[in-house]
């Protein structure tokens, strides 16, 4: 097919196409109104119709007609439709019939029986004909003569037919008559458009060419730069814009080597030494004086974020600015961030002036000025902190090529200046984060001891008595795993809140760790120290928060005291003594304070003394014993594994539990070291045996930092030469849900040594599920809580179901603890939980044969 090679040719065979798809759109468009018309009218006659008919029997009908009546009034009805396009039946309904009788009547078609068996009447309006069928339906005044109907029941139909074929081609007909004329007329105003178009084009083109032609020299591409280039058509302008771009790279060519040399010595000045850092908004202003030699600019800004929806506007300005000049081009900038989605739900903005040059006055700007000539570069960097903005505002009649330069210098200059404004909050940020607890702002643990080591000196020095209060939670794992970790670190907020309430404004204050919080009362003694503890005490329980489902949580503590120099010198007994009677109010029943008496500081360094050599004795005698609990599985009894626990003989030939010695050891730095003899003790038994299943082992939160854990245990499976995937290591929420990157990263390296991972104590916390969401988990340890609940409580077997339904789906297995009788080992059974362990199937014994010698009744 020949293409079309002339604007002229395209234009008239476009307009010709245009005409007859307009033409035949029109009569498409007309023709089939019209016919609707026609057939909606045809729709309401018949309809009007089957009323009126029905309306006439329903009079007669009243007045007991006879059925001789009936037929005369069907005869009349039919005649009178006679000769026209009209045909009306009316059929007798199945109730009527089985009370007076058939009728002669033709045979009922579908659409009938689907008027008769709905009730409803029915509109056809498809094809050559339009059809309306009219449901006739008992009344209540209806059963005085139709007795076996009931009121809404169908007992006849009125059929009304027209054949709208005769209107339908003589509307048709006429439409054509009429139409005739308007085609020669739209053809003709399509060639007068068609040639007014090409007249418009031809003088466009024209005026073009001669600008083009009156280039001889580089200096004269500025003048068609400025001159308006019009093709006579909006849809042509992008043309007129690409030409000028086009002519504006081309002049920029002779003017590269002085840009290029202005950048340089700019970017030679992005270098970040101490001293831009430390003054770096006196950089920014010699930056300002540098771009202004070659461009003449009178502003900069900058914007940071600075906290949460904070935002730090710095202006610097070339010369003075008068104070209107100030407000509006603050105004104007805060109208700029206002259309930016990232400030769109709101704002502050704490904006600082800054003056380069504070001999002349800058002239008075409009807003004009800083609408169209500032440039803003707005990135989201979150390593420095959010949103970064840097903009120029220069002189009218500036080189568009600088300006690339100039733009391109700002990209550099705003990662300059972002990144010193971010080291510096970052080092602020280390600074303070290195001493305070993120959550409650408190000093953190390494801080604690720093002050208690430096109050004990100066206390010791100046003989003066000081207060130490150990402050536990009472039941805040309960908060945490109904609420959540959100309303958890709320609870705990508000409970720091509350016990700095209580306290003086010297006295320190300390989060320990998890909801244990530390008070250090200098120049207090034992019953001011009484006093301040019962104050705190009073304050946490008069504490209301409202939960996230609307109820509300009050508040306990559990509180141990000490005494300096009463109870202890050194600052680890004096802590520890504080935190035994911590854990004695505790037991006491939680809510109270345990005041020490002289027969607790013995009986407290009896035993902490005496724990504290055992431990250390155990370490130095490798005398950790692996007690075995056997995992089985529940239907068969076969042992699958063994879970690996810490027990410590006494001299006296007693056994040490590790509920009796895991706070102690983890408090003197010393479980991960047990933790490693248990390993060594229980993979040299089982390599003795001939057990070739899965250990199960607990691992200490301090492993999550220490360096060596993973190459320690590598190593003592290597000497064993231990399968590394027959190792289990079970992880809790504890410490570790903190930090997330950190679990995160010790799990994918454990994994990677091939050892396997279980979750204890799953659905007890709402971390359990980000575990099994983030981590490559293989076993969820049921919490013991829900599998004995499923005796009696619904709700367990509920959420217990719900556990093995998510192992199940997401290929985990299901470990049941606290199996203690046969009644709950049936309802591990029944929920199909994978494994089970408890002391209805064994307790913990050092003998490995033992544990594997199970008979499951």
């Amino acid at each position: 097919m020949t293409r079309i090679k002339t604007i002229r040719g395209l234009l008239l065979i476009a307009a010709i196409v245009f005409s007859t798809a307009l033409v035949a759109a029109t009569h498409y468009a007309v023709s089939n109104l019209f016919e609707r018309s026609v057939r909606d009218n045809a729709m309401r006659d018949a309809n009007t119709f089957a009323e009126m008919t029905f309306q006439s029997m329903f009079q007669l009908m009243r007045t007991g007609w006879s059925r001789q009546q009936l037929e005369e009034f069907i005869r009349a009805i039919r005649r009178s439709v006679d000769n026209t396009q009209h045909q009306i039946q009316i059929y007798r309904g199945p109730r009527v019939a089985e009370l007076f009788g058939e009728i002669s009547q033709p045979a009922f078609d579908d659409p009938i029986r689907k008027v008769i068996a709905s009730g409803d009447s029915l509109q056809l309006n498809n094809g050559p004909e339009v059809r309306f069928i009219h449901a006739l339906r008992a009344e209540d005044q209806c059963r005085v003569c139709h007795t076996n109907a009931q009121p809404g029941e169908v007992l006849g139909v009125i059929d009304v037919r027209q054949d709208i074929t005769p209107l339908l081609a003589a509307s048709n007909r006429q439409f054509l008559l009429a139409f005739a004329p308007i085609i020669p007329v739209a053809v003709i105003a399509t060639l007068l458009m068609v040639a007014y178009i090409r007249r418009r084009l031809d003088r466009a083109i024209g005026g073009f060419a001669t600008n083009i032609r009156s280039v001889s020299k580089l200096a004269d591409l500025r003048q068609i730069e400025k001159a308006r280039l019009d093709f006579g058509f909006s849809e042509f302008s992008p043309v007129a814009g690409e030409v000028k771009q086009l002519l504006e790279r081309v002049r920029g060519v002779a003017v590269d080597k002085e840009m290029l040399e202005f950048e340089i010595r700019l970017l030679e000045k992005f270098i970040l030494t101490s001293d831009v850092v430390k003054d770096w908004r006196e950089y920014v202003n010699r930056l300002l004086l540098d771009i202004d030699d070659v461009m003449p600019a009178y502003a900069l800004f900058s914007i940071f974020k600075i906290g949460d929806d904070i935002f730090d506007l710095e202006v610097f300005w070339r010369y003075t600015p008068s104070a209107k000049s100030q407000q509006l081009f603050e105004t104007t900038v805060k109208e700029s961030l206002g259309r930016n989605p990232y400030f769109a739900g709101g704002y502050a903005v704490s904006i600082e002036h800054n003056i380069a040059d504070s001999s002349r006055s800058l002239p008075e700007l409009v807003r004009e000025d800083i609408e169209v000539q500032t440039k803003s570069l707005l990135v989201e960097a979150p390593k420095i902190g959010g949103i970064v903005g840097i903009g120029m505002q220069a002189q009218p009649g500036a080189d568009s090529t600088r300006w690339l330069v100039v733009e391109s210098i700002l990209s550099t200059l705003l990662n300059v200046v972002g990144s010193v404004k971010a080291i510096d909050k970052y080092t602020k940020d280390l600074e303070y984060y290195a001493t305070r607890d993120p959550l409650t702002n408190l000093y953190n643990q390494r801080v604690f001891w720093e002050l208690l080591d430096s109050e004990t000196i100066r206390s010791g020095r100046h003989g003066y008595k000081f207060g130490l209060l150990v402050v536990d939670a009472d039941n805040f794992k309960s908060v945490n795993d109904t609420y959540g970790h959100g309303f958890g670190d709320m609870f705990l907020q508000e409970v720091a809140a509350a016990i700095r309430s209580a306290i003086r404004e010297d006295d320190l204050l300390a989060r320990y760790g998890g909801d244990e919080f530390v008070v250090i009362l200098p120049e207090t003694d034992l019953a001011g120290t009484t006093e301040v503890a019962q104050r705190i005490i009073d304050s946490v329980t008069t504490m209301s928060i409202e939960t996230p489902d609307g109820a509300r949580v009050t508040g306990s503590l559990s509180v141990g005291m000490a005494v300096y120099p009463e109870h202890a010198i050194e600052t680890k007994d004096l802590f520890l003594f504080a935190d035994t009677m911590m854990y004695r109010a505790k037991a006491e029943g939680k809510g109270r304070l345990a005041i020490p008496t002289p027969q607790d500081v013995v009986e407290v360094f009896r035993s902490l003394s005496e724990k504290s050599i055992l431990i250390l004795a155990a370490v130095e005698a490798r005398g950790v014993i692996p007690y075995f609990q056997p995992i089985v599985n529940p239907k068969t009894g076969e042992v699958e594994a063994l879970e690996v626990l810490s027990r410590i003989r006494l001299e006296d030939g007693s056994i040490l539990v590790a509920d009796a010695f895991v706070a102690i050891a983890e408090k003197m730095g010393l479980m991960h070291k047990l933790d490693y003899i248990l390993m060594e003790r229980a993979l040299e038994i089982v390599s003795q045996s001939d057990y070739k299943g899965l250990l199960f082992l607990n691992m200490s939160p301090r492993a999550l930092v220490l360096n060596d854990f993973v190459q320690e245990t590598r190593r003592i499976a290597a000497s064993f030469d231990f399968d590394p995937g027959r190792i289990v290591f079970e992880i809790t929420e504890r410490e570790t849900i903190k930090n997330m990157a950190l679990l995160e990263r010790f799990i994918n390296t454990l994994r990677a040594e091939g050892f396997r991972l279980a979750i204890d104590d799953f659905g007890s916390g709402f971390s359990s599920f980000h575990y099994v969401k983030r981590f490559p988990i293989d076993f969820l340890k049921i919490e013991g809580d829900f599998i004995v609940g499923m005796k009696h409580n619904e709700k367990d077997r509920a959420l217990v179901r719900s556990i093995v339904a998510l192992g199940r789906d997401l290929g985990i297995r299901t470990v049941a603890e606290y199996v203690e009788d046969t009644e709950v080992l049936a309802k591990v059974v029944e929920q199909g939980i994978d494994l089970a362990q408890g002391y209805h199937i064994r307790r913990p014994t050092p003998s490995i044969e033992e544990a594997l010698d199970i008979t499951l009744g």
